[in-house]
């Protein structure tokens, strides 16, 4: 891991110091729903569990789903797939496996979630070695590792230095020059996946891959060229059967998720309309990656980095002009200061007004759940808070804390429907509403789902409201 932090910070120094003396950014982007309200996400990803098993599914059942909205109120999740499950031959696709992948989706829809298909790797692929003991991603027929070693090791991460797991990753990116059709059957693969969901409406975007790395060509080489190019072919195969989700993009993982700038450039989406392109960053801060805990001294550190990330995802989602959402953080919940970092980064997340997904909803000690009975664990205070789900307008200040919950927000041209806000029960058993809007506006509460409904009249673009809920 330390060599890994070595070489990111020795290649993306230059990039973090202009975003250390940056302009402030331009307007923030929002997904939106088919109303025009910019949409809040707020869940887990689901679920770190499917990389080992022999199906490629989560652990979850539906009514694992349902306990999850219940206690903390979730409207999103990163649903793990993989190309290795859904393409075991070259060519050949599995119905089966989308069969359980869309009845999954399918219990998440029931609780109106919206759903992130991520096609998900680490380390490339298991078949990188012939014990196949790291790694998930990529099928057998798409890896060549030229019979270089590739060793286990204590820490994960250091496998992505093994010869073996770069070798494959660059016959990937087609930077050997020995298998050229490897991008084009990944982006193929999403061809597919997307005409399988295109429409379902619970599917809201695609993540094209977590964490990509860049095997011998790292930093901005990488990004703005053989990452970039991925993109666009898989844009556009997607969008030959699919013009209206949402496409998620990450930047390299090496540094970016430690807080240094992407170097992604813009991506042209060949939709018909406005472009719908999402920047889904992940946020794992250096001194916590390296063992730092969020506590005493290296607390102030930990928020200098968090601060860093932020202003280098803004400027990167500028230059793509595009919406933010946060697609990993988190970390072990047995830690110091585990449930402060992670209430941070969800205020961190609010201050950006982008949604977040973290990582994950197993059963170990990042998760939620204490034992596999589905015991609440600390988190599950932390992540069930009040969010605005859905805001009939441009937000301009969403705050939550012991006092109550706030937004701020400005109307917009072609928008309709109600504000959306989650109140969870343990912080509102009961709630007193404040509306700082002219008169005429109507509230609904649906104590079943914790959702509160506030319509406001539409009194003409830039006018401002204030929503504010306190505990009765």
């Amino acid at each position: 891991m330390k060599r890994l932090a070595v070489l990111a910070v020795l290649l993306l120094l230059p990039g973090l110091l202009a975003v250390l003396t940056r302009h402030d950014p331009g307007p923030t982007r929002y997904i939106t729903d088919d109303r025009g309200r910019a949409l809040f996400l707020h869940g887990f990803n689901t679920s770190g569990s499917a990389k080992g098993d022999p199906e490629h599914l989560p652990w979850i059942t539906e009514d694992d789903v349902r306990t999850e909205y219940d206690l903390m109120g979730t409207n999103f999740v990163r649903f793990l797939v993989q190309w290795q499950a859904l393409e075991p031959a070259r060519g050949v696709y599995d119905e089966e496996y989308l069969d359980a992948v869309a009845e999954r989706v399918d219990w998440y829809a029931e609780r109106g979630h919206h759903v992130l298909l991520d096609m998900h790797q680490d380390l490339y692929g298991r078949h990188t070695s012939p014990e196949e003991h790291s790694g998930n991603g990529a099928p057998a027929w798409a890896t060549h590792n030229d019979g270089l070693p590739v060793e286990s090791r204590d820490m994960w991460e250091l496998v992505y230095l093994e010869p073996g797991v770069m070798r494959s990753f660059d016959h990937f990116w087609n930077t050997t020059g020995a298998h050229p059709g490897l991008m084009d059957d990944y982006a193929a693969a999403w061809r597919h996946l997307a005409a399988r969901f295109a429409d379902h409406p619970a599917v809201i975007g695609y993540d094209l891959m977590n964490e990509p790395f860049g095997g011998s060509l790292q930093g901005p080489d990488f990004e703005a060229g053989p990452l970039a190019e991925l993109y666009r072919r898989c844009l556009t195969r997607i969008r030959e059967v699919d013009q209206d989700t949402w496409v998620f993009v990450e930047g390299q993982a090496v540094g970016v998720n430690w807080g240094f700038p992407s170097a992604l450039p813009y991506l042209t989406d060949p939709r018909d309309g406005e472009p719908r392109i999402v920047y889904a960053p992940h946020a794992y801060p250096l001194p916590m990656d390296l063992g730092r805990s969020y506590e005493g001294d290296s607390r102030e550190t930990v928020d200098t980095s968090i601060r860093i990330w932020s202003d280098s995802v803004r400027v990167t989602a500028e230059r793509l002009e595009a919406p933010i959402v946060l697609g990993e953080f988190g970390l072990d919940m047995s830690g110091p200061g585990a449930g402060d970092y992670v209430r941070r980064m969800l205020e961190e997340t609010e201050s950006m007004a982008t949604g977040r997904a973290y990582w994950s909803n197993d059963h170990d000690g990042w998760g939620p759940w204490a034992d596999e009975d589905l015991t609440p664990g600390p988190l599950v205070e932390v992540m069930s808070r009040a969010y605005p789900r859905a805001v009939a307008g441009r937000p301009v200040e969403v705050s939550y804390d012991a006092a109550g919950f706030r937004l701020r927000f400005t109307e917009r041209d072609g928008v309709s429907g109600p504000t959306e806000i989650h109140l969870p029960a343990h912080a509102f058993p009961d709630h007193e509403l404040t509306v700082d809007a002219p008169a005429g506006w109507t509230s609904d509460w649906d104590e079943e789902r914790r959702i509160l409904y506030v319509d406001i009249p539409r009194h003409g673009a830039g006018t401002e409201y204030a929503i504010t809920v306190v505990p009765a």
